[in-house]
């Protein structure tokens, strides 16, 4: 790519590791709004993707296809998230992605309650449908390469901060350290800096991006997870197999989770409300999961912020913010893997569209489209899971309830519906007032049962 402008230079190309194939860039073409007004010179629009996780690196090849000049900034180009790395069976196909790239194909979940009463889930299944299991170091870094392959330039550094423009239609200054690529975010860096048009932030909870731009804050939970390499033997039980384990030891608001990776498992946890006991939840979690792990190595140890809902502002001007940056994790599950992946891809077909496909300036309005479709297509399933969230997991009791009710064949049905395929399935209604009054028994079991629990223990 050639220079932005006079004063500021853009920073040359630093090649991404490579994890995959490429493909041919398909040319998106788009209609800008008439009173977007033309770049001058024949100069392409120029956008700064801060951040190269899935959201990062859906929104730079979206970009790149589409002929916008654009500059994806990784801080880490190994990064390894404490992510279970669960992805639905539609992102597969949506995002064209390579089966070598999913480690494992999970068809049996194990559902486990405070009381050790475990349920299996998969029985409505298809033979072809599947949850994936990806590591985030290697999805990420094959998102990256292929946006790169489309054209991006993709820079191994640390965003700092940017410069709003003092003129409508100006320039955004983007200011980074640039890492030599041996450094890989561990040292200091170079300070660099250079000109766009429009920036998406792309760079986790802790965005920078999102302070810069008075996004405002949000609650979020810490996730801890422990990659475990275990004995052949043992590994075999998770070949298909995750598991989730609920009650007060291993967190007091989430879950726990034995999750299989390509030759090892990850055990993780997570909470909003006691942060500072995680690693007793972690501890918690390896018990009650030891028969099935036991013998097994620690190799690595993870822990990262997870947003537990958008964030108040996530447009301002031309700088806007997608994934984890915007807050798009789910309660009650915490996915965010497939939702960073759509709203970064969603993000760059707006900025494509409103730029009749780079050749002309963008404005908030085109980025505002982004929210108003990703809202409307996705507010449904962000309220569904956090009232199963305030329902369910407040007690131990709901949570056996909660454990009860997944042993139902339309319960899972529906579950395995609305995940792999990302939609709020509706349901037959005689099976709603069906489950509506099994559920009603469940929470009266359970809560019965608890009230015995307590005498026993007075």
């Amino acid at each position: 790519m050639g220079s932005l402008s006079s004063a500021v230079a853009l920073p040359s190309s630093c090649r991404a590791r490579p994890t995959g194939g490429s493909r041919r860039a398909r040319l998106l073409v788009t209609r800008a709004a008439v009173s977007s007004p033309k770049l001058p010179n024949g100069r392409r629009l120029r956008v700064a993707v801060v951040g190269g996780g899935p959201a990062g690196g859906a929104a730079a090849e979206a970009l790149a296809k589409g002929g916008v000049e654009t500059v994806l900034i990784e801080r880490k180009m190994d990064n390894c998230k404490p992510c279970g790395g669960a992805i639905p069976l539609c992102m597969v196909s949506e995002f064209d992605l390579p089966l070598d790239l999913v480690d494992r194909k999970v068809r049996k979940m194990k559902m486990i309650s405070p009381s050790n009463v475990a349920v299996d889930i998969g029985r409505t299944l298809a033979p072809h449908e599947y949850i994936g299991m990806v590591r985030r170091e290697v999805l990420d870094a094959y998102l990256r390469s292929r946006a790169q392959s489309a054209g991006a330039e993709v820079v191994n550094g640390l965003f700092l901060r940017y410069e709003a423009p003092k003129e409508p239609n100006g320039a955004y200054v983007v200011h980074y350290n640039h890492y030599d690529g041996s450094s890989n975010g561990k040292v200091g860096g170079e300070k660099r800096s250079f000109e766009v048009d429009a920036i998406v932030g792309a760079d986790g909870a802790n965005s920078r991006v999102a302070k810069d731009m008075g996004a405002g804050d949000y609650e979020y939970a810490i996730a801890f997870q422990e990659r475990v390499k275990i004995p052949d033997d043992k590994m075999v039980y998770y070949e298909e197999r995750a598991e989730m384990y609920v009650g007060d030891d291993v967190s007091p608001d989430f879950y726990g989770w034995v999750f299989p990776k390509c030759d090892h498992v990850a055990v993780g946890t997570g909470t909003v409300t006691h942060k500072a006991d995680i690693k007793k939840f972690q501890a918690a979690t390896r018990l009650r999961a030891k028969d099935k792990i036991e013998g097994g190595k620690i190799i690595r140890v993870e822990a990262h912020p997870i947003p537990e809902h958008p964030r108040p502002k996530r447009v301002s001007g031309r700088v806007t913010l997608v994934g984890d940056a915007a807050g798009y994790v789910t309660k009650c599950s915490g996915e965010g893997i497939y939702f960073a992946a759509k709203s970064g891809r969603m993000c760059a077909e707006a900025i494509v569209a409103g730029s009749a496909n780079g050749t002309r300036m963008v404005e908030e309005s085109d980025l505002r489209k982004y929210l108003a479709e990703f809202d409307r297509l996705y507010w449904p399933t962000y309220k569904v899971l956090d009232i199963l969230q305030k329902v369910f997991y407040r007690s131990n009791a709901a949570r056996e309830a909660f454990v009860e009710m997944c042993a139902d064949d339309y319960v899972q049905k529906m579950t395995f519906d609305s995940y792999l395929y990302k939609r709020v399935v509706p349901g037959n209604p005689l099976d709603d007032i069906k489950l509506a009054v099994n559920t009603i028994g469940s929470l009266v079991r359970a809560t019965a049962l608890r009230r015995e629990m307590e005498k026993v223990t007075l």
